[in-house]
This record gives C-alpha cells, sequence and structure tokens, in this order.
C-alpha cells in the first residue's frame, strides 16, 4: 500500500497549491507534468532554487498574500488585489497603508478575536466549569 501512495500522482496546480507557489509562475517543465507524492516530498525537503526563489521573491498566490498582508482572501478581493503580487508589491502596499488594507486589517483582527471568544467559551462548555451570575 505505501508503495502506491508514493507514485499516486497530483496535477501541478494541486502540487503548486501544496508548496505555497504562483502556479504560472513556476517553471514549465512543473507546469506540465503530474507530480507524485515522493517528488513532493522532495520538493519540500530540498527545494531547488526556483522554488526558493518563489518563496522568497513571488510572485505569490492569493492566499499567500492574504496572510502576508494580514487579510483574508475575500478582503483582498474587496480591497481589488485580484493578481498575484511579489514581496516587493506586498512590502510597497504594506508601507502606502491603503485605507481598503488598514480597514481589512481590523476586520480580520475582530474576527481572529472572536474565534478565540468562542473556542475559549467551548472549552469553559467542555469542562462544565461556566458559571452563571
Amino acid at each position: 500500500m505505501k508503495s502506491q501512495q508514493s507514485t499516486q500522482t497530483m496535477k501541478p496546480a494541486t502540487a503548486a497549491k501544496k508548496l505555497g507557489v504562483y502556479l504560472p509562475a513556476t517553471p514549465a517543465s512543473f507546469q506540465e507534468g503530474a507530480v507524485t507524492r515522493a517528488e513532493l516530498n522532495e520538493l519540500q525537503a530540498n527545494p531547488p532554487e526556483w522554488l526558493r526563489e518563489l518563496r522568497s521573491k513571488g510572485p505569490h498566490p492569493r492566499p499567500v498574500v492574504a496572510a502576508k498582508l494580514g487579510v483574508s482572501i475575500a478582503g483582498l478581493a474587496r480591497g481589488g488585489v485580484t493578481e498575484a503580487l511579489t514581496t516587493e508589491q506586498i512590502e510597497a502596499l504594506k508601507q502606502e497603508r491603503p485605507e481598503w488594507l488598514e480597514k481589512e486589517r481590523a476586520t480580520q483582527a475582530e474576527v481572529r478575536k472572536e474565534a478565540v471568544r468562542l473556542k475559549n467559551l467551548k472549552k469553559e462548555k467542555e469542562e462544565g466549569g461556566a458559571t452563571r451570575g
């Protein structure tokens, strides 16, 4: 069964997503072929120069851009960012601090705060220590 798992292949788009890189920026050889689980593991363990470069400078896929800016993917779209951005472009946005970015960061902070509150509430209920007063 283990040998079967290592020969399973995935589409380049799936592999790029797992590697956190923007598929159109990868080499043609990566984009055109299927990637085995073993190849993916090797790329993660020993990234070649192109992969190190993409992770460092971009262009980055939207989930990575959103994380680097501290906003949601939907927040990026509301801000008009629909394309992959380079690290340099992301840093420029951080410096410029456009109104949409500040608003989306505040929204994301509220979402995180609410998630923590709900997690704590659930934990209290599970422990049976919820006190009413």
